[in-house]
């Protein structure tokens, strides 16, 4: 008889979970909880915030007044009835901010604190409150008050839900022209850095000019330096009293001619290093085919090599594009009167305390955020092998005209973004631009100046404690996807949120941790206004890339090591802490370079969670502009650049020192 005939019954007994299993499963659970309190739970408080209106219930608020002798009668009058008798407020005056408040006293005409009548004061259901001095309250319960006291009650405003905040957001044409502004200025900067990032790759990759080992590390320098660095370089060239003013012809460099620029800069090294990668997976025998075929070198361009590299170019493109759209410090230091989207959220959070609409505008923010994202993933799962094993790597001819041209392109490329480096740290030497030219260092005597040295100080604190808790969490998450075997939902759906930080802004993000960790209520509200939540904010704001990093590297290391670790009842710590980490190691140093030189550079992200305690250099430079002290804020602007330099070179000895030993079983 065969088993077909005669199956084994089903006992329904499952097979137990092994100690390997059980640590991975909780440490899915741990990352997952991470990410949840992290980013889950924040960004679905923004929302919420975004969606809530405030307005002042006059009917649910009510009122008793006693004589001169301090004796109540029945009578019961709402503030709507006095409203309506004394004219106090308009109706368009009801419509209010989580903020807004109303003074009880308004509607009283006659009121004294000096007068011996006293008052009462409730709210008819628990949505209506009132403030008496710092205590809240609400509730059918009398709360009774001399005069004097009683000029100390604030009406606050009943909260609903509703899309009254986006009616009014796009009904006033300030704040929507900011999305036309956005998305203009971010479609242009793609479409000319990717531009020149390409010719630049292409430069490096299809010639044999010299010194390119000079120009792709001079095309790396402006991820080194804040995003606001390049607005205080292009005032100093081309400002009311620039060096280059001339060149504009009579246009204002504050404006989208400076954020186009700027973000040129700034953007230029993510969109190379894509679009270099693109063009080095290129199969020589494509080239020769074209040769063998008589084909002209523009129609080779046009079918082959771009062909090969157009994912890369639309890869490169949303991520220019994204990069553009939520930008702050840029905008903010040049942009002038031309409004943007990030900038906005700024203007509505610090400057007119209206949360609500600062959550409308960072909601509408994401929106081409998520749109650029979700496109990339999906070119990227189309995307196909260039190269198989018979592929043949390509190696570029001497051409001395194309290569002279192409040296010629590159260098005016590396003056440009070497330039405004160049033009930062002149700024930071000079006494006193343009009256007195002299060099001096007296601007880097932060000591003077609001934060001082100690931002900066506590900007590598930042940068320190990111670099070594973030590639902790971020390896880890990876290591449990990628290695575990149980648990197959719970992977599935941290690997799913690990994917959302791309698409969320850093203002955004920034935002809605005030919203979710400010609040009293909150279990997690002693983090907030501690180099904790900074910590916690940037290493989540750059998840993403260091899990991808995380998660390619692991997927090199062999799956057979866990079945032979468990063959020989090794612990899978043993295993992670004596294989799997060693083997990584490459990939761990370059996520804790990238954690540190981002932390130190960052804006958005900690723009509204610095405390007095805890300001950084990042935003030291922000406060300074604002202040006119334009020439430290440049020199606070170097700071960061020659911290990120020097922690790049020390990440470059590390690694031989470390790899060496590390990686030597590659060598044998």
């Amino acid at each position: 008889m065969t088993d077909a005939a005669h199956p084994l019954p089903k006992t329904g007994v499952k097979a137990r979970m092994s100690r390997d299993d059980l640590v991975i499963r909780g440490g899915i659970i741990v990352i997952f909880m991470y990410l949840l309190v992290a980013l889950v739970f924040p960004m679905g408080a923004m929302l919420a915030k975004a969606f809530s209106t405030y307005a002042f219930q006059l009917e649910q608020y009510e009122f008793q007044v006693s004589d001169e002798a301090g004796t109540f009668d029945d009578t019961v009058l709402t503030a709507a009835v006095l409203n309506a008798a004394n004219e106090t407020l308009p109706q368009e005056k009801l419509t209010a901010k989580s903020t807004s408040s109303i003074s009880a006293t308004a509607f009283f005409p006659e009121f004294s604190f000096r007068s011996p009548e006293r008052y009462r004061i409730r709210t008819a259901s628990e949505d209506a409150a009132f403030l008496k001095g710092a205590q809240l309250h609400s509730g059918p319960n009398w709360v009774e008050m001399s005069s004097n006291e009683f000029r100390q009650v604030l009406l606050k405003p009943s909260r609903s839900y509703g899309l009254g905040n986006f009616a009014t957001y796009f009904s006033t044409p300030v704040l929507f022209k900011s999305i036309r502004n956005s998305l203009l200025i971010s479609a242009i900067s793609t479409a000319v850095t990717v531009s020149l990032a390409f010719a630049f790759a292409y430069a490096l990759n299809r010639s044999c000019m010299a010194l390119k080992g000079v120009f792709r590390l001079a095309a790396m320098a402006p991820i080194l330096v804040p995003s606001l660095l390049p607005g205080i370089a292009l005032v100093y060239l081309f400002g009311n009293q620039g060096m280059l003013k001339w060149m504009l012809m009579g246009e204002t460099i504050y404006g989208p001619i400076g954020i186009l620029l700027g973000s040129i800069f700034f953007s230029f090294p993510h969109a190379f290093i894509i679009i270099a990668t693109a063009l080095t997976l290129s199969d020589a025998r494509l080239y020769e085919a074209a040769a063998s075929l008589r084909t002209s070198p523009f129609k080779t361009f046009m079918t082959v090599t771009l062909p090969g590299a157009r994912f890369g170019l639309i890869s490169a493109s949303f991520v220019v594009f994204s990069l553009v759209m939520t930008d702050f410090g840029l905008p903010k230091v040049i942009g002038g009167q031309y409004s943007m989207l990030a900038v906005d959220i700024y203007q509505q959070v610090i400057g007119q305390q209206n949360f609500e609409m600062g959550a409308v505008v960072s909601f509408l923010l994401i929106i081409p955020a998520l749109m650029a994202f979700a496109v990339d993933r999906l070119v990227q799962g189309k995307q196909q092998s260039l190269l198989s094993a018979r592929s043949v790597p390509y190696e570029p001819a001497p051409r001395p005209l194309t290569d002279k041209l192409c040296f010629a392109f590159c260098a005016a490329m590396c003056v440009f973004l070497l330039g405004i480096i160049g033009v930062c740290q002149y700024a930071a030497l000079v006494k006193f631009y343009p009256y007195d030219l002299s060099l001096s260092l007296s601007n880097y005597r932060f000591d003077l100046l609001d934060g001082g040295w100690a931002s900066y100080f506590n900007s590598i604190k930042l940068a320190l404690l990111s670099a070594v808790f973030g590639t902790a969490v971020v390896f880890l998450a990876a290591y449990f996807v990628e290695k575990g075997n149980a648990f197959s939902a719970g992977r599935g759906l941290l690997q799913g949120i690990a994917m959302l930080p791309m698409a969320i802004p850093g203002m955004v993000l920034g935002l809605a941790y005030i919203f979710f960790f400010n609040d009293a209520a909150n279990p997690f509200n002693w983090l907030y206004g501690t180099m904790a939540i900074l910590v916690v904010s940037t290493v989540t704001h750059f998840f993403t890339v260091a899990y991808l990093t995380s998660a390619t590297a692991l997927k090199q290391v062999d799956a057979e090591f866990e079945p032979v670790a468990a063959s020989l009842k090794q612990p899978v710590f043993r295993l992670f802490s004596k294989v799997t980490v060693p083997m990584c190691a490459p990939a761990l140093l370059e996520i804790g370079i990238y954690l540190f030189v981002n932390a130190m550079t960052t804006v958005s992200v900690v723009v509204f969670l610095y405390s007095h305690n805890t300001p950084l250099a990042s935003i030291a430079i922000l406060n300074m502009d604002d202040a006119g002290d334009i020439a430290p804020a440049a020199a606070m602007g170097m700071m960061i650049f020659y911290t990120n330099l020097a922690a790049r070179l020390f990440h470059l000895w590390v690694s031989r020192v470390v790899l060496k030993r590390s990686q030597a079983w590659r060598t044998r």
